[in-house]
């Protein structure tokens, strides 16, 4: 089962191109990452997978159930970490959380990226760290089929940037996919498949 699939996608800015034909695809149960220098299409790629611009040709096909972790911390800096998660949990929408064990997610999450003790502080309070993994989790709050990352550990620490990959590897496990957008990756170990950005096009590492 194919979770993303983009087909000969091409895009320009008036006459700057920026991707040219650019096709992969991402089945379930993989973590697949996309690389390259700032500046060579990375983020427009992005913002097309998610929806945000549309491509000059080509078609995206995405599975409805996604979640998107940005680069930038999109949170309310006056609410609580809880009422943060309260507001976001109230956009995706009552029907991801009608299980038990659904309702227990946003706490288990808390607990497991060990920043449950901070769930009645401020956010504008919060390290930058702290409010990245408060952005991450919110982004998996509905348990997404795919999950996608823009840089996802910029800002995180050593022991939290263990714990996403642990965490990355388990979701794999339940047929779910991970879809990473960084400029550098650590550990290729953990990658299924690794795209380069070069001269407009992806090209598989």
């Amino acid at each position: 089962m194919k979770f993303l699939e983009v087909n000969h996608v091409s895009k320009s800015f008036r006459s700057t191109k920026v991707l040219e034909d650019v096709s992969f695809s991402v089945n379930n149960g993989c973590i697949v990452a996309i690389t390259g220098e700032n500046g060579v299409g990375k983020s427009t790629l992005l913002n097309m997978i998610i929806g945000l611009i549309k491509p000059d040709r080509g078609s995206i096909e995405i599975v409805d159930n996604f979640g998107f972790c940005p680069q930038d911390i999109l949170l309310f800096p006056q609410l609580t970490v809880n009422e943060n998660i309260d507001y976001f949990r109230t956009a995706y929408g009552e029907k991801f959380f009608e299980s038990k064990k659904q309702q227990q997610r946003p706490d288990e999450l808390l607990k497991e990226f060990n920043f449950f003790a901070y769930k009645d502080k401020k956010v504008n309070i919060l390290s930058g760290g702290t409010k990245q993994k408060l952005n991450l989790v919110i982004s998996l709050l509905h348990n997404p089929d795919l999950m996608i990352l823009d840089e996802p550990y910029a800002s995180l620490d050593w022991e939290t940037y263990l714990k996403f990959w642990e965490y990355a590897a388990e979701r794999k496990k339940e047929g779910k996919s991970v879809l990473i957008v960084s400029h550098f990756i650590y550990d290729q170990s953990m990658i299924d498949t690794l795209y380069s950005i070069k001269n407009h096009q992806l090209v598989c590492v």
